[in-house]
């Protein structure tokens, strides 16, 4: 009893230090400001100075519907501040002398390539740690074609084009921390998940952190995720979860578990004495490897500037203090995790916002606060800011008649909308479905349902389809502008989704329709074209035609008599006759005319 007594007096006793800290006198009351104004439902805050936690708070709600409140412990997705993980890996692996960062990443990952030769011999490992590899970000390939496999979802790679060349022009890219887990993950035959697990998890006590959205909904104390709709509603968002692309933004955390992970890096490497990171890695990863952009001072902030980033980290300089962080956004969730090395300060915020402009927001006042700087008013400003935004909203609005739309009036599509129905690929990203049901056109991905909505000629504009049902009285998302081959039919689809490149292109095959074996025993016979016999027939189950001197090709019915060649694009066979029983010419329908041929008696 008595030693339970001295317990409760010593956590009375740290919270009244953690409370009384002089330099964060008022910042409460600015930080119960930013969630008010941000409309945010929750987060939570730690600062962390050398090897001790001086302040840690959650605020405002982590289940918003049942006012359920956040506190240090409330588990969040930290998004992308998992890319610091990832990184870090390596960095021990290269202290183990198990990789160099000027090693090529396909000397680990021998089947992945980049779009050409000339990146796949320029491209090494510490390219992939600081995002100047030359490619876009490409990240509807991951978030419309989710994967479970790392290694599949890797291939993709060697199919999406840059938009620069390497080490040219910094471009973030999610896809470089996904090879660098897998990298991980072949050198030590250990899962990035084992590996982020044993390498900091277990040494860094963080014991509420994982690695998989499934663990976080089966959380006590776990944050629901929200977004900010029409009128400043809260509205609930499902959990996303990131699947094979894990080693770029799966991690779940705390405020108190991320404090350790920074009280790593600010004792260079150490935690409780004992080396987790290497500190020559610490210094090369908080170090410049490439310029993110200009980075220039303005004239009412002139001591913040410069913008670079590390591995894994960006670098900035804010009033005269050297500032390593990295953000994070996954639906319904935001973060941010900085520390200042040689203030021995460092800073975790994690909301349950979706792109929210609240963490960054709260760690600059916090750092005002704990840096003893001039303090610049960054919630008052944000306010400034918002009652800004809404006047710019109104005028634009208001001058909407005025704008010209590309538009042209009174057209219509090329074919019947069921021809544009079939089975679209893009190698860099996957496959999804497009479907007529009740004479409209619907785009079926993994993740999101889609409407398309005829804009001009084979044009259309995408709208989401969602539980409350489709608004399309906003304007549209992406276009998509169906194209044909030299035949006429629709071979493929544009769709402007990587703002860096032109519109990208996924191929278009018919979907396939089943035909029972009466149907297929119509057609099976002999052929005479230009006095050449012909032969169709039914080989297991499936229709077959033969022409003298090139190779059996399969047939896939895709419409009532109607077939498909299986490997020509572009090639297909149609049954004719005078009725449905008498079926006694074959065409064949190529790109360079259509090609009769009558069955022989």
């Amino acid at each position: 009893m008595k030693k339970t007594t001295l317990l409760v007096i010593a956590l009375l006793t740290i919270t009244s230090i953690i409370a009384q800290d002089k330099r964060l006198k008022g910042l409460e009351k600015e930080l119960n400001e930013a969630l008010e104004l941000t409309k945010a439902p929750g987060f939570a805050v730690a600062v962390v100075e050398g090897d001790k936690i001086i302040f840690a708070k959650g605020f405002g709600y982590r289940d918003y519907e049942n006012k359920i409140p956040v506190d240090p412990n409330t588990l969040f997705a930290i998004g992308s501040s998992t890319k610091a993980f990832t990184s870090a890996i390596l960095g021990q692996l290269e202290d183990e002398d198990k990789l160099s960062f000027d090693d090529s990443p396909l000397q680990y990952l021998p089947d992945f390539h980049f779009y050409n030769k000339k990146m796949d011999n320029q491209i090494v490992i510490k390219d992939l740690m600081s995002h100047r590899t030359g490619l876009p970000r490409h990240d509807f390939s991951w978030y419309l074609f989710p994967e479970k496999n790392k290694d599949s979802l890797l291939q993709r790679v060697q199919h999406q084009e840059p938009f620069t060349e390497v080490r040219k022009q910094w471009y973030y890219n999610n896809f470089m921390f996904l090879a660098q887990g897998v990298i991980a993950e072949k050198i030590t035959n250990k899962t990035w998940e084992k590996n982020i697990q044993e390498r900091f998890f277990k040494p860094l006590q963080m014991t509420r952190s994982d690695i998989t959205i499934q663990s976080l909904a089966d959380a006590s104390n776990a944050a629901l995720g929200y977004a900010l709709g029409e009128d400043d509603k809260v509205e609930k968002m499902d959990y996303y979860d990131i699947s094979g692309m894990s080693p770029a933004g799966a991690i779940t955390s705390s405020v108190n578990d991320m404090s350790n992970w920074l009280m790593m890096w600010i004792n260079k490497g150490k935690f409780k004495d004992e080396d987790i990171l290497p500190q020559s890695y610490i210094q090369d990863a908080i170090s410049s490897h490439m310029i993110v952009g200009p980075g220039l001072p303005s004239k009412k902030a002139p001591d913040l500037f410069m913008s670079t980033y590390g591995l894994g980290w960006f670098l900035a300089s804010y009033k005269g203090h050297y500032r390593v962080e990295h953000g994070g956004n996954i639906d319904g969730f935001s973060a941010s995790v900085s520390f200042f090395p040689t203030d021995k300060i460092g800073i975790v915020v994690l909301t349950n916002q979706n792109t929210s402009s609240l963490p960054d927001l709260v760690r600059n006042t916090v750092s005002d606060y704990i840096l003893e700087t001039e303090k610049t008013g960054w919630i008052k400003d944000y306010k400034k800011q918002l009652e800004d935004r809404k006047k710019m909203q109104k005028e634009v609005e208001k001058d909407e008649d005025n704008v010209s739309d590309t538009k042209i009036l009174n057209t219509k599509p090329s074919h019947t909308l069921k021809d544009y129905i079939g089975n679209y690929t893009n190698l860099g990203y996957g496959t999804f479905d497009i479907e007529l049901k009740n004479d409209s056109l619907f785009a079926n991905f993994k993740r999101q349902k889609v409407y398309l909505k005829h804009y001009h000629y084979d044009v259309f504009e995408a709208f989401d389809v969602e539980e409350d049902g489709i608004d399309t009285s906003e304007k549209g998302g992406s276009r998509f502008n169906f194209t044909t081959n030299l035949v006429g039919d629709i071979s493929s689809l544009n769709i402007d989704i990587e703002p860096t490149l032109d519109a990208l292109i996924f191929d278009r095959k018919a979907k396939s329709i089943a035909v029972d074996t009466a149907t297929l025993d119509l057609y099976v016979g002999e052929y005479e074209l230009m006095g050449q016999t012909v032969k169709v027939y039914i080989k297991k189950d499936t229709l077959y035609v033969l022409v003298p001197g090139q190779p059996e090709y399969q047939l896939t019915a895709i419409d009532k008599h109607l077939f498909a060649i299986k490997v020509a694009d572009g090639y297909k066979v149609k049954f004719e006759g005078k009725d449905d029983k008498n079926l006694d010419i074959l065409a064949f329908i190529q790109p360079n005319g259509t090609f009769k041929a009558k069955r022989k008696k």
